[in-house]
């Protein structure tokens, strides 16, 4: 199956193939063809070019003329909860009454609210309700996605989460990279006795999803709070010895040493970063662990937004992701994360692109097949509406520009 699409007004995120993760002012370059064409042999990218060398029609089995609009590789999703057991909108007038984050989890809510839900839902309810999620966002853009658990914070639960994104793996056309994330807060069971939970991850989590090959990384909340550095580092050693490779949750609300820990422990990312000192970022420079900043999170919390100017000065790699989850960001949409890096972070249009498309896929360590436009490279891809530059995107914060999915060669219609 050839699909030749042709008559693009410009086709973005050209790279090479042996680019595939941008570092600091790299990530002001977006290469694009203005006048282009593209060609889809199977699922992968075969060739693209201007129109004036475009192959005769006669070459492809569908051609589909995109006269006016843009070809962007999908958004690489690299941080997200999307299953969870119901939403916590009745936490919503706590946070406009001005209550903190640490607050509403005080008062029972946050981690522990979705915890308890989560304890009563059957699979079968998580998956269904999840999948609908996952349809939604691959119709807004996205075309690889990272999972977390987390909301389980029990042995039995935290695989019931697991196994469910298992399922969606097995379901939908996008690849999706599962995390265990059962160091998300210390549950109510073990609030006087937390070395036994950690010890029950470390000694019994671990190694049965291990076994059933559940989770591709490990991933700890390292916060004041929460878990500590200590804690945070004997969990991501035990890890290593099943092959689970680190991602951390860290400086989303105090500065922790988690940065340093991070880069110490090769982490394939640290993620949030809303609170950070120089310190934290000298470590990231340079360093192939990617900085994941996650912008709906800071807007929905109203809490800081990440220093991602002198990040990018200090040649750092950013990734951007959505962060969804139903307490702190209800909501998958990575174009208003693309606008969000934008209008909060100051990244500019080509910059948060970069971030949401390749460093986003090496965040999933799927940057050799995902997030740029390379000959090669599985077609993942959307087409926008008729748009007047790559700026529109972004610009048009309240829009998704979306016009047609393409996932591994073929148009999803969901």
């Amino acid at each position: 199956m050839r699909l030749l699409i042709k008559n693009l007004k410009s086709l973005v995120g050209i790279q090479r193939p042996d680019v595939r993760q941008l570092w600091g002012l790299e990530m002001q370059q977006l290469s694009q063809i203005d006048n282009a064409w593209l060609l889809i042999e199977g699922e992968m990218i075969a060739d693209f070019g201007e129109m004036q060398n475009c192959p005769p029609d006669s070459l492809a089995d569908q051609i589909i003329d995109a006269t006016g609009k843009f070809c962007f590789p999908s958004w690489c999703d690299s941080h997200s909860h999307i299953v969870f057991a119901a939403s916590r909108e009745e936490e919503f007038k706590m946070k406009i009454e001005g209550k903190t984050y640490a607050e509403i989890a005080a008062a029972g809510g946050g981690i522990l609210n979705s915890a308890a839900k989560m304890a009563t839902a059957t699979e079968e309810d998580l998956f269904s309700a999840a999948s609908e999620r996952v349809k939604d966002v691959i119709k807004q853009g996205t075309g690889a996605l990272e999972i977390k658990s987390g909301y389980g914070l029990s042995y039995e639960t935290e695989l019931k989460m697991l196994r469910v994104i298992k399922r969606l793996k097995e379901t939908f056309p996008i690849p999706i990279k599962a995390t265990l994330l059962a160091a998300h807060a210390i549950p109510k069971a073990y609030a006087n006795n937390r070395s036994e939970y950690i010890d029950m991850i470390i000694d019994k989590l671990i190694p049965e999803v291990s076994r059933e090959h559940l989770a591709d990384y490990v991933d700890v909340f390292c916060e004041e709070g929460f878990f500590t550095l200590q804690e945070t580092k004997q969990i991501l050693d035990a890890s290593a010895k099943y092959g689970l490779k680190p991602k951390i949750h860290v400086n989303q609300l105090s500065v922790s040493g988690g940065v340093e820990l991070g880069v110490q422990e090769n982490a394939i990312s640290v993620d949030h970063l809303e609170e950070t000192n120089e310190a934290a970022i000298q470590a990231l420079s340079k360093q192939n662990t990617i900085a994941t900043l996650l912008p709906s999170c800071s807007f929905y919390l109203n809490i800081p937004f990440a220093n991602a100017r002198e990040m990018i000065n200090q040649q750092v790699s950013i990734a951007i992701a959505s962060d969804y989850n139903p307490g702190s960001t209800p909501s998958g949409n990575m174009n208003l994360v693309v606008s969000l890096a934008c209008i909060k972070l100051k990244m500019t249009p080509e910059e948060a692109i970069n971030a949401a498309t390749l460093n986003g896929a090496a965040a999933m360590e799927i940057s050799d097949n995902y997030g740029s436009i390379t000959k090669g490279k599985v077609a993942n891809l959307f087409l926008t509406r008729n748009m007047s530059s790559v700026a529109f995107l972004p610009y048009s914060f309240g829009q998704n520009q979306q016009e047609l999915i393409i996932l591994k060669g073929n148009v999803y219609h969901g």
